[in-house]
C-alpha cells in the first residue's frame, strides 16, 4: 500500500515539479521516510523505489533519470553525485534456488564519490570516499577510496583525489 501511495505522489507531485524546486522534492521524500540532508539536489525525473530505504547526505545530487531500486538501504554520502541515468540496484535473485528467491543487500556511496552517467551499481556494493564509477561502468564489487573504475565488469582505471575535499568544495567534473 505504501509503495502504491508513493508511486501516486511521485507521479503527480514529485515528477511534475520544476527542476529548481529541490526543496519540495526533499519534503516529499522526507514525508515517505527518506533521510535527506540539506542542500541536496534530487531531480524530478529521478526514481526512488522505496524512499524509506533511501538516504542523501548533505549536498549530494541524484541526477536526471537516475534510478534507485531501494529494496535494501541506499546511502549517498555527503557531496556525492549520482549522474543522469545511473542505476543503483539493491536486489537480485538467487539463481541457484529453485524458487529464484529475491535477495537484497545495501549500497553505500561515500563522501565526494561519483557514479557517472549510465553506470550500474549492484547489490552490496560500497564506493568509498572519493571513488568514481565511470560512465557506463558495471560495478559489482566494492571500490576503494579515490579509485576510478570503468568497464563491464568495472576494473580500476585510475586514481583521483576527490576524497580529500571534505567540504564538497570540489565537485566531480568541475
Amino acid at each position: 500500500m505504501r509503495r502504491a501511495l508513493w508511486n501516486a505522489v511521485w507521479l503527480i507531485l514529485y515528477r511534475t515539479s520544476p527542476i529548481p524546486l529541490h526543496g519540495w522534492r526533499r519534503l516529499l521524500l522526507r514525508a515517505f521516510g527518506a533521510k535527506i540532508g540539506s542542500q541536496t539536489r534530487p531531480y524530478p525525473s529521478a526514481r526512488i523505489w522505496a524512499p524509506w530505504n533511501f538516504e542523501m547526505g548533505e549536498g549530494s545530487t541524484l541526477g536526471p533519470r537516475s534510478e534507485i531500486y531501494s529494496v535494501a538501504r541506499v546511502t549517498l554520502g555527503p557531496w556525492s553525485v549520482v549522474s543522469q541515468r545511473a542505476y543503483l540496484c539493491t536486489a537480485s535473485h538467487d539463481i541457484h534456488a529453485p524458487s529464484f528467491a529475491l535477495t537484497a543487500a545495501p549500497i553505500a556511496i561515500g563522501r565526494n564519490a561519483w557514479v557517472a552517467a549510465d553506470a550500474f551499481v549492484g547489490p552490496g556494493v560500497t564506493l568509498a570516499d572519493g571513488a568514481v564509477a565511470a560512465a557506463r561502468a558495471v560495478v559489482v564489487k566494492d571500490v576503494d577510496r579515490n579509485i576510478i573504475v570503468g568497464g563491464n565488469p568495472a576494473t580500476p582505471i585510475g586514481e583521483c583525489g576527490l576524497a580529500d575535499f571534505a567540504d564538497g568544495s570540489v565537485k566531480p567534473g568541475g
